[in-house]
């Protein structure tokens, strides 16, 4: 089952065949750029591009997220409650799930296949400027991100849109999105990851990030390790910007499980919101709609108090696919995007807290170049056995390779090893069956893990797209 590196550019189940091979080839020609982990840190091809088109990143607000784990979740809950204020917007993020239009969404939708395909041809002949420009330079044509970032930006401006929330693509000071002036920059959680481009040490890492932090901007920080709070408050101070720091300012005073989800109760500077019901699993989750609460304040009302049925509309309406997800039953089949250590621990706290399962089959496909044996580690105490597989990323672990990790931290018994996912997904059912022939009934579940790509290849394989 293997296909391309970056998912696919399916559109939706009824898109014109002839739409469809434009979006193909539009793709392809995307994807003959270098890829996302390919990085030449600069954001001079972007802003050339964008000069040409007249910048249109300046024409609509914007809302920066950044940090190690939850920017997706927490860029859908701030585009959610801004839109019920009445407001348009815009959002961008990777990586995809199914389709890379998902990454660019209008007011909540991800753009048309035909849409795409326009954008893409409005923006190509400015690119092609700028990547003449570079190569006479001796530099690199636009990169496969910096296309999809600059498509975003004309897309939002030619809606228009009132409101894009902009999630970084690695990083932060060089990341190509951060060409944008954030009225309200977000860092959630900062921990290791992406150490080869970012840096080798906590510290090296968050200052990487404090980069979107702009001048006389709003701050909202999650709760950091000492060691990534220094840089990103000195940061804050070099810039002059009002910061706004979860544990002085912003609390998760209170959550309880609920059905499909949790309800909340959270301290901001403007109040206390309460009985907020969200319909994701796991205290992270319930951190980042903190995050996401005090950010649209600070857009939306300068700080105040946002009406409590605004609110608790789009709280509830929130909907971020591949964060703990139930994709089937019979046997309990569920997908996360956790990919290093703390999104594992995060992973593991929501598993334990939200499904009654006995027993889990965890089915693994990862990056090789994450810290397979840290991820594994933390996992191991949650799971019964895993099955080590592939993903459809040329990037993916080998699974012989991940196998011999996966010995180390688990024991030969309780490793299992197949070259392609739906042949481990097979596997992983099969002994979650065994467990309910043998009495442990619903108390057994698969959990597939390890890699946004890998959640992505599970849901296509079983009908989530």
């Amino acid at each position: 089952m293997r296909k391309n590196r970056r998912g696919t550019s399916r559109g939706a189940e009824n898109t014109d065949p002839a739409i469809q091979e434009a979006l193909d080839a539009v793709y392809k020609e995307i994807l003959s750029r270098a890829p996302e982990h390919d990085i030449d840190p600069t954001m001079a091809r972007v802003e050339r591009v964008l000069e040409l088109l007249g910048d249109p990143h300046r024409a609509y607000r914007t809302v920066h997220i950044t940090g190690t784990n939850g920017k997706s979740s927490t860029a859908g809950m701030v585009e959610r409650l801004v839109r019920e204020h009445g407001l348009r917007t815009g959002r961008f993020t990777s990586p995809h799930l199914t389709s890379v239009t998902e990454r660019i969404a209008i007011d909540g939708e991800p753009l048309t296949p035909e849409r795409f395909v326009e954008v893409f041809e409005d923006v190509a002949p400015y690119i092609g400027v700028a990547d003449r420009e570079s190569e006479e330079q001796g530099g690199p044509r636009l990169s496969f991100f910096e296309v999809l970032t600059v498509m975003a930006f004309a897309a939002f401006a030619d809606a228009p849109v009132d409101v894009a929330v902009i999630e970084v693509g690695m990083g932060g000071t060089w990341d190509s999105t951060n060409v944008v002036d954030g009225e309200v920059a977000v860092i959630t959680p900062v921990a290791m990851d992406h150490e080869r481009w970012l840096g080798s040490t906590i510290e090296e890492i968050a200052t990487e990030k404090s980069g979107i932090i702009k001048k006389d901007a709003v701050a909202v920080i999650a709760e950091q390790t000492d060691a990534a709070l220094e840089p990103i408050l000195a940061r804050a101070q070099s810039v002059n910007a009002h910061l706004i720091r979860e544990g002085v300012d912003l609390e998760v005073v209170d959550r309880r499980i609920a059905v499909g989800g949790q309800l909340l109760d959270l301290r901001t500077p403007a109040g206390v919101y309460t009985e907020i019901f969200l319909p994701l699993h796991g205290a992270h989750q319930a951190h980042n709609a903190l995050l996401a609460l005090a950010a649209t304040e600070a857009l939306i009302s300068g700080g105040r108090a946002l009406g409590a049925e605004i609110v608790e509309a789009g709280f509830a309406d929130v909907k971020v696919p591949g964060r703990l997800e139930l994709v089937r039953s019979s046997p309990t089949v569920l997908v996360d995007v956790a990919h290093n250590p703390a999104g594992a621990e995060a992973l593991v706290d929501a598993l334990g807290e939200s499904f009654n399962l006995e027993r889990v089959v965890a089915v693994v496909a990862v990056m090789a170049d994450k810290d397979s044996e840290g991820f594994l580690s933390v996992l191991e105490p949650s799971i019964a056995e895993i099955v080590v597989t592939r993903n459809s990323s040329d990037r993916s672990a080998d699974p012989e390779d991940l196998a011999e990790v996966a010995r180390e931290v688990f024991g030969e018994e309780r490793v299992h090893v197949a070259d392609r996912l739906d042949e481990a997904l097979q596997i992983a059912a099969d002994l979650a069956e065994a467990d309910e022939l043998a009495g442990a009934a619903a108390g057994t579940g698969v959990l597939v893990t390890g890699s946004v790509v890998t959640v992505a290849d599970a849901r296509i394989l079983v009908g989530r797209v």
